[in-house]
């Protein structure tokens, strides 16, 4: 009987031990699976960061061309680049084309003085001290506003509404529009109660109004740079949101970056802003030199300055310096450059600078890309949707180009 238990007990045992062996090489199997799939993560990631950084910095020694389409250019036109479709427009009209030469819409019109405002995929033009404006997007007319008073300054949201500063006297009225020429709101302003409105500016999901006032009252003067709210919770607020003074000061430059940020440019500082719903002050920086130009995408805001010192003339025989700054207000790098330039794009990771005939492409952190000259004389240069790829138009043609 004790021989039976006994091997009853062993047998057990033995079967225990196997079941606990059975479940041990489970748990080292997962455990096996699970650091093979932790070390593959992270090889996937250290490629996919070192691809990134060398194509990030990688150097351009030339450009291909893939194709070509002809494009009538119009001595006299001005070219701009309208969500990668080409937009022309004059004193007699508007039209646009897309990258493939073929024609999207074209509006007449009279104008002695026109000026435009893009704001994503939409256009709006108007005659300076005219009273009609003409709203269009890459696809169609999306209407026409009809002030009755004379326009001073205009601004687009990327659905159409039209944010408008109108002479009227020693009033000037502040009003938004939809594309049908529908008055959302309008606001009065004076010289002596708030200022003279020398900037406007509407976010691109015409939610947000920035005015920047200025002021002169005893001897002194002032800039105030005011936000108005039109949605849901602006309108509990009776629409305005928050509003900065700045004492001896005037910012001609009001614009918003994207829904969540803006910037304003005075003649001694730039000023940033940041909220969907209130705009507060995020950061200032004080200037020192006299501004020549400003550019601004969505994610950055380039100034353009004479190089002026000794040292900086020595840089490469600079003409120019561009500092460039991030959309939290960030001063990011400032680049200095030898020739005369037509307009400066920002991209996601890249800057790029040209003219007729200059081109210099460099990434956000100052590698030059590419720094050489086009094969012909380019009125556009503009972004493909692929990354190594650009659109140029010259006088004749749209040549798409790869750079290598």
């Amino acid at each position: 009987m004790k021989e039976k238990e006994k091997r009853t007990f062993l047998a057990k045992y033995d079967s225990d031990s196997k079941r606990i062996n059975y479940k041990e090489k489970i748990r080292g199997y997962r455990l096996a699976r699970f650091y093979r799939a932790i070390l593959f993560l992270l090889v996937t990631v250290v490629v996919g960061v070192t691809f990134y950084v060398q194509w990030r910095n990688k150097i351009y020694t030339e450009s291909v061309l893939l194709s070509s389409a002809e494009i009538p250019i119009v001595s006299g036109n001005t070219i701009r680049n309208l969500d990668g479709f080409i937009l022309q427009y004059s004193k007699d009209g508007i039209s646009l084309t897309d990258d493939k030469g073929a024609a999207i819409w074209n509006e007449t019109y009279e104008m002695q003085e026109p000026r435009i405002a893009i704001c994503q995929n939409t256009v709006a033009i108007a005659d300076y001290n005219g009273s009609t404006i003409y709203i269009l997007d890459t696809q169609r007319k999306l209407g026409e506003i009809n002030t009755n008073l004379p326009i001073r300054a205009f601004d687009v949201a990327a659905g159409g509404l039209v944010l408008v500063a109108l002479d009227d006297g020693n009033i000037t009225w502040v009003n938004l529009y939809t594309a049908g020429g529908m008055e959302i709101s309008s606001t009065r302003t004076t010289m002596t109660n708030s200022g003279y409105p020398v900037s406007i500016s509407v976010s691109p999901s015409g939610k947000l109004v920035g005015i920047s006032y200025f002021f002169v009252a005893d001897g002194t003067t002032r800039s105030s740079i005011e936000f108005l709210n039109f949605g849901p919770v602006g309108q509990n607020m009776n629409n305005y949101m928050s509003a900065y003074n700045y004492a001896d000061s005037i910012a001609p430059f009001l614009k918003f970056m994207n829904d969540d940020t803006a910037f304003a440019v005075s003649d001694d500082r730039i000023m940033f802003f940041s909220g969907n719903e209130k705009p507060l002050s995020i950061a200032e920086y004080l200037l020192d030199d006299k501004i020549r130009s400003i550019y601004s995408s969505e994610d950055y805001v380039g100034l353009v300055f004479h190089a002026k010192t000794n040292e900086e003339l020595n840089r490469g025989e600079a003409l120019y310096r561009v500092d460039i700054y991030d959309k939290k207000g960030n001063w990011v790098l400032e680049k200095y450059f030898d020739f005369e330039y037509t307009e400066i794009i920002f991209t996601k990771d890249n800057f790029i600078i040209y003219n007729e005939l200059d081109l210099l492409i460099s990434n956000i952190n100052g590698t030059e890309r590419y720094n050489g000259m086009f094969d012909k004389v380019t009125n556009l240069f503009m972004p493909h949707s692929s990354v190594n790829r650009f659109i140029a138009v010259t006088r004749d043609s749209i040549d798409l180009l790869e750079f290598k």
